[in-house]
């Protein structure tokens, strides 16, 4: 699997998508992956940003974590992906990124990519399911190849249960509520051995 590029792109306001994203990054690095660890672009204004302390702060703590770009859209075999819900649906910041990849889409630059992703929200069900859904939605306009977890590992049982990707609730002190740590190291090693496996494919 050490022939496999992975992009971990998140969105993340007080740190809990970052912290999944890390989770990821650092396992698929083990399992021999090339990875780049990015993070969208935020869009909110300042005055939200100062009005919430968490937000404020991990935006100073994380503000020389690279922003994705294009490139690294085209350079990857597989991406996973780490979002908050925003009311069941992608986070601005995530689909602003997305709506400027239509260009690559164009060109064929999309097809075949592999593709993952995970969710947070601050209940337990509070639209993590659709969030993941709803990015999928765009993947499979790309031509991309959803490498959903499923129920491939017992940590799925364990951890909230989400077939369609590993899914978190955080408390109101910005406490994780389930242990997902498990299940995202195996959803991230289950991308990249489908990447490996799909890239390899294709040679």
């Amino acid at each position: 699997m050490s022939n496999v590029k992975l992009a971990v792109i998140y969105y993340s306001s007080t740190g809990t998508n970052y912290k999944l994203a890390q989770w990821a990054e650092e396992t698929a690095r083990e399992a021999g992956a090339e990875v780049k660890l990015v993070r969208v672009e935020e869009l909110a204004p300042k005055e939200a940003i100062a009005s919430n302390p968490a937000w404020e702060k991990h935006m100073e703590e994380t503000k020389d974590v690279p922003t994705v770009t294009l490139g690294d859209l085209e350079w990857a075999d597989a991406f996973l992906f780490s979002i908050p819900t925003r009311f069941g649906n992608v986070p601005a910041q995530m689909k602003q990124f997305l709506d400027t990849t239509g260009g690559l889409w164009f060109n064929g630059k999309l097809a075949n990519k592999v593709v993952s992703a995970m969710s947070s929200a601050s209940n337990a069900h509070g639209g993590q399911e659709q969030t993941v859904l709803a990015l999928y939605t765009t993947m499979m306009h790309w031509g991309a190849i959803i490498a959903a977890p499923g129920y491939t590992d017992q940590s799925a049982f364990t951890s909230g249960g989400n077939p369609y990707g590993t899914s978190v609730t955080v408390d109101q002190e910005g406490n994780m509520v389930e242990d997902v740590e498990e299940a995202v190291k195996h959803q991230a090693k289950r991308t990249v051995q489908v990447a490996a496996a799909v890239k390899n494919g294709l040679q």
